[in-house]
């Protein structure tokens, strides 16, 4: 009896196989390994893709002090954006450097020269005369979602190629920079950055760069901000080309919104995003203008703003000086108001 009560007992528990198929329990854990390996070749795969291409940048600047001038070292990093050696990286990293040099992944090193720095959105493009370069390509960032893989491969206190992933945190968030420079149309993603990984990239689940890592928040964990792809290109393409970037600016931090679907019908407007006016600078173009914080930004002379990447492109050197139109939606009110740019000026 006593056998045949073990027995009874342990076919109650046995959810072994039966004919109708697997466990319950034994489904998840298939689904759940399934589930892991495809993600883990997805890691493998967009690092192994990449890896190539992230380079370690050592730099020397030379700091005044009481004591005379003295140099000192740093060190961070960066990707190959072209075949020819262009390579895409922080401006942090590079700025004010004397000597530049980029250990590659397979162990050459390279002095590198510096083609063009832009402080204002924490990017520059420096170059290296180099043979066989493996390079990465730049996604659409309009088209990234919050949740989707994030990837980010760098330099972290010297330990070269490390790889972290996670998720996009959020999209359109706006930062100061180390410097304090603020720096619109950023990423947030939990994919863990230390010192050294500022300039390298965030990848997509495909191996292509959706942003440059420029900065995480000391104190907290999980937040770590990356500049988008999108405003990337535009800015190497200038500081390729002219080695400097004269702008325009009105003077306010964006973000970027959805707008509500009964103002978008209403208005019949052409974008179904906008710019939030985050805050507006004293004495700037934008308070001359009458521009206010809450202000929806949706358009330049007569040019749909359906983000920070849109506005940033209308404000060429060319708009310096020159009277804009700038649409707002106020409140539930589509305001039209009178905007006259300025030089932005490199920040010190």
């Amino acid at each position: 009896m006593q056998k045949n009560g073990q027995l009874m007992v342990e076919t109650l528990l046995d959810d072994s196989p039966s004919q109708f198929g697997r466990a319950p329990h034994e489904n998840l854990i298939a689904k759940d390994a399934v589930l892991l390996d495809e993600y883990s070749r997805t890691v493998v795969a967009a690092s192994e893709r990449v890896a190539p291409a992230v380079v370690n940048i050592d730099i020397k600047q030379q700091r005044r002090g009481r004591q005379g001038a003295r140099e000192v070292g740093g060190s961070g990093s960066g990707f190959i954006i072209a075949p020819d050696g262009f390579i895409l990286t922080n401006s942090h990293v590079v700025h004010d450097a004397i000597q530049i040099t980029v250990n590659l992944s397979d162990g050459r090193e390279y002095p590198a020269q510096l083609v063009g720095d832009d402080p204002e959105t924490d990017l520059a493009v420096i170059r290296i005369d180099a043979p066989h370069l493996g390079h990465v390509r730049l996604a659409d960032s309009e088209n990234l979602r919050v949740g989707q893989l994030a990837i980010a491969i760098g330099n972290p206190l010297g330990f070269q190629a490390s790889v972290t992933a996670g998720v996009i945190s959020a999209l359109g968030r706006s930062m100061h920079s180390q410097s304090g420079r603020l720096i619109d149309n950023i990423i947030q993603t939990d994919a863990a950055l230390n010192p050294g990984n500022s300039g390298g990239p965030l990848l997509n689940s495909a191996g292509e760069v959706i942003g440059v890592n420029t900065a995480m928040i000391r104190p907290a964990q999980g937040i770590c901000f990356a500049i988008a792809s999108n405003t990337a290109k535009l800015v190497a393409g200038w500081l390729i080309r002219d080695g400097k970037i004269r702008r325009s600016y009105i003077g306010v931090a964006g973000q970027n919104v959805p707008l509500h679907r009964r103002i978008v019908r209403f208005y019949n407007l052409p974008s179904e995003t906008g710019v939030l006016v985050v805050s507006v600078e004293k004495n700037s173009p934008a308070e001359r203008a009458g521009l206010r914080e809450g202000d929806l930004m949706i358009a330049f002379n007569d040019h749909a703003i359906g983000s920070v990447h849109d506005l940033h492109k209308m404000l060429v050197g060319e708009q310096i000086g020159v009277t804009a139109k700038l649409l707002i939606i106020r409140h539930t009110d589509k305001l039209e108001l009178s905007i006259l740019p300025a030089e932005s000026q490199p920040q010190k």
